[in-house]
C-alpha cells in the first residue's frame, strides 16, 4: 500500500512533465511572419477637420465673422457667469428676452450671448448681430447738454419726495 502512495504523485508529476513538453514543442511549431511591406497598398485615411469638430462642439473657428442677415436689432445683452445669459431682440413682432439655446421667430438658434454681440446658429453656420451703434442710446437723453433730465424719467421716488 505505500508503494501506491508514492506512485501516484510520481505518475501525475511525470503526466504534467510530458503535458508540459508538448506545449513547448508546439511553441515552436509556430511559423513567424514576414514584416509587411513598406509600399502603401491602401489609400491613407482622409485627414480630419478640427474646424468641422470645433463648430460641432460650439467653439470660434471663424477669423472673420458673418454679419446676420436676421431682420432684429440686439438692443441689449445680460450676460451671466452663473446662469443663463439673455438677449433682448427687437423685430417686427416687438422687443422680448431669449436665452441661449433658444429659437428664434425666424428658426436660427441664440447660440452665445456677449456683451457686445450675440452668435447665432443660421443656415449651417455662425452669424454675428452686434449691438446697436454707440450713436443710439436705449434712454432719453436731454437735448441740451447742460440740462437736468426731468425727475420721473431716470429715477423712481416715493410720491412725497417729487416736486
Amino acid at each position: 500500500m505505500g508503494w501506491v502512495l508514492l506512485a501516484v504523485p510520481l505518475g501525475y508529476g511525470g503526466f504534467l512533465a510530458w503535458h508540459e513538453w508538448v506545449w513547448h514543442k508546439s511553441l515552436n511549431a509556430v511559423p513567424v511572419l514576414a514584416p509587411l511591406s513598406s509600399a502603401p497598398s491602401t489609400p491613407a485615411p482622409e485627414q480630419f477637420k478640427p474646424d468641422a469638430i470645433a463648430s460641432v462642439l460650439g467653439l470660434n473657428t471663424q477669423v472673420t465673422w458673418v454679419q446676420s442677415a436676421e431682420p432684429l436689432q440686439l438692443r441689449a445683452s445680460f450676460v451671466s457667469s452663473g446662469g443663463t445669459s439673455q438677449a433682448l431682440l427687437a423685430g417686427a413682432q416687438g422687443a422680448q428676452f431669449y436665452a441661449e439655446g433658444e429659437r428664434l421667430p425666424s428658426g436660427s438658434v441664440l447660440r452665445r450671448v456677449e456683451a457686445s454681440h450675440v452668435v447665432l446658429w443660421r443656415n449651417g453656420r455662425e452669424e454675428r448681430l452686434t449691438l446697436t451703434p454707440a450713436s443710439k442710446h436705449v434712454l432719453p437723453v436731454p437735448s441740451t447738454p447742460g440740462a437736468a433730465p426731468p425727475a420721473t424719467s431716470l429715477h423712481l421716488r416715493p410720491v412725497a419726495e417729487q416736486p
